[in-house]
């Protein structure tokens, strides 16, 4: 296949798909665009498999496929996703390896698996978000010196968490119909929060309880930022500008979730295109969270 060609699909999943990343992968030049892309549609494919309808056992097998496939891509020259995929680590030092860690946390989700506290918690974010966060810092930072390159990993590895930090609390509702429990046992124990949804759709408050847990639990969440958003400093201005574009939209999200915890509880919360747009630009112009 083409290797034009299979760019120009994964941009086409990243445009449709990536509802909040797009606005920061449209920042970057365009080869680093395109490797983003490619990153994001294959790490889309891996958590489509996860969240589908397929029987358990059939989603561990796609699973298992998918990690064979990281490890090779070029294997798949019929593949788009995985021909965009294999070019751009042949040009960037794009750590594959971490797909790997991708898909032991879909693994979480397909087998029901519950986080008994933060610890447990911090592992799958650092699998399913903090993985992602190590693929785009082959991206955006190929030059780093190794030592360079170690630190900024830690604080691309933080942002992750951040971000799945964030997602998990706009998704308490939506996780809880689908069967997943994320947030920790001991949490909900210690806030005496049992989760459960009303005949009218929302989430039993809890008579202000889930309210107080969510704010606890969003104040964990912006001390990953804090770690997190010292990456920029260690990128380029373009590939800065990207990701705290990205990272801005997830922090707005935040800051209404723990202002105004009642909005997550009655539906799936998510920003405007016009704040969106603000958080880019001004991401670009260089103000960030």
């Amino acid at each position: 296949m083409d290797v034009s060609t299979a760019y120009a699909e994964c941009e086409r999943i990243t445009r449709t798909e990536a509802k909040n990343f797009a606005w920061g992968i449209r920042l970057l030049p365009d080869e680093k665009r395109r490797a983003l892309s490619a990153v994001y549609a294959f790490a889309r494919r891996i958590d489509d498999i996860g969240d589908g309808d397929l029987p358990d056992d059939r989603k561990l097998e796609l699973l298992a496929g998918a990690r064979a496939d990281a490890v090779d891509p070029s294997a798949r020259p019929d593949d788009p996703v995985l021909v965009a995929l294999a070019d751009a680590a042949e040009r960037l030092p794009i750590p594959l390896d971490a797909f790997g860690e991708l898909v032991d946390g879909c693994e979480q989700d397909v087998t029901g698996h519950k986080y008994a506290d933060l610890d447990d918690l911090v592992h799958y974010c650092r699998c399913v978000a903090g993985s992602i966060g190590r693929l785009s810092l082959g991206v955006f930072a190929p030059g780093l010196l190794p030592a360079e390159f170690a630190r900024a990993a830690d604080h691309a590895d933080a942002l992750g968490v951040a971000l799945q930090l964030t997602n998990i609390l706009r998704d308490v509702r939506e996780d809880l119909i689908n069967g997943r429990v994320y947030l920790p046992t001991r949490d909900l124990d210690l806030f005496g929060v049992t989760l459960s949804v009303r005949g009218d759709g929302h989430l039993d408050p809890c008579g202000g309880a889930l309210a107080e847990l969510v704010r606890f639990e969003a104040a964990r969440a912006w001390g990953w930022y804090d770690r997190g958003l010292q990456l920029l400093p260690l990128l380029d201005r373009r590939s800065a500008a990207c990701c705290g574009a990205m990272a801005g939209i997830y922090v707005e999200l935040l800051r209404r979730i723990a202002a105004d915890p009642a909005q997550m509880m009655t539906g799936r919360m998510s920003l405007p295109p016009s704040v969106k747009l603000r958080v880019a630009a001004g991401a670009l112009a260089g103000r960030h969270g």
